[in-house]
């Protein structure tokens, strides 16, 4: 009976095992699709934020410009 009960919990180990694999999987996957769908601003959209920032443009001019930035 010891050596069923043995084989039964590896059986559970891998199975977890096999689980956190496919986890770790799936959230690679998602992390990859989210870094690569482009959700980061350009480089026009960087300077105009630095420029808001320094105080060169007020939130209007800001508002304004980065509009027509995002226009297709």
């Amino acid at each position: 009976m010891d050596g069923m009960a043995g084989m039964c919990i590896w059986m559970l180990i891998s199975g977890l095992f096999g689980l956190a694999i496919l986890a770790l999987i799936v959230v690679g996957v998602v992390w990859l699709v989210r870094s690569l769908s482009g959700s980061r601003p350009d480089a026009g959209e960087q300077e105009l934020r630095r420029r808001f920032a320094a105080g060169e443009i007020d939130d209007e001019e800001f508002r304004r410009r980065r509009e027509e930035l995002r226009r297709p």
